[in-house]
This record gives structure tokens, sequence and C-alpha cells, in this order.
């Protein structure tokens, strides 16, 4: 049986989002997803300090090394598979980061319009 590939935003194959630091709910750099996935961590974004400090202010502090928990901690300029409600919650307080499209889950889709997206997505 063959397996089925998870899609992006944009109806193609998933790509992935970072391997350094390696991302992903599941910690495979992809931003998949499953129904244990609560928080949705489907959007590939590229780290900035607003977007990081706004995160710190909401109480989850993306900044500070977790060695336990096999988290580097981040900084500007990294990839990280976010969840989709506070990155909807960042856009719509102005400080979203941008979006890597072909790496962001489609699922994201159930929280965030296409639109909004697009309207962020990192431009190379």
């Amino acid at each position: 049986m063959a397996t089925v590939k998870a899609k992006n935003v944009l109806g193609t194959e998933l790509q992935p989002c970072s391997f350094d630091p390696l991302t992903g709910f599941f910690r495979d750099g992809c931003c998949n997803s499953s129904q244990e996935d609560f928080g949705s961590h489907t959007v590939c974004a590229q780290m900035t300090d607003v977007f990081l400090a706004f995160s710190i202010q909401k109480g989850n502090d993306l900044s500070t090394p977790r060695p336990e928990y096999r988290f580097p901690g981040l900084k500007a300029g990294d990839r990280w598979c976010v969840c989709a409600g506070r990155w909807r919650e960042a856009a719509e307080a102005g400080v979203a980061p941008p979006v890597v499209m072909e790496s962001t889950h489609e699922r994201a889709l159930e929280v965030i319009a296409l639109a909004d997206l697009e309207y962020h997505a990192l431009r190379s």
C-alpha cells in the first residue's frame, strides 16, 4: 500500500521546514500533523525578533534553550513549525513572521485563511 504524502497549503506535497533546528510536532523536520497535535503545529514560519518577543509575552518562550526537551532555543532567521492559532493571533497583532508556503501543512487552513498566509509568504 502506498504512503499518502501530506499536502501543503498550495495543494502540493509538503516540503521540509527545518532540520536545524529540528522542527515539527513529530520532530521530523516537517510541519506534519495528526489528531494528537492539538496545537496544530502546521505553519512553517521564519522567526523574527518581534514574533519571538510576542510569543514570550503570550507565555510561550521559544528563545530559551530547553535541553531536557531537545529544544535548542530559536533566534531570528530560524524556521519553525508554529501553532496555527498562535500565528493567526500574531497576524492580528501585526507581528506575524513570514510563512514558507511549500512547508506549511494544509491543516493550517482550518484556522487561517489562505489569503492571510499568502500576504505573509516568505519572498526569496
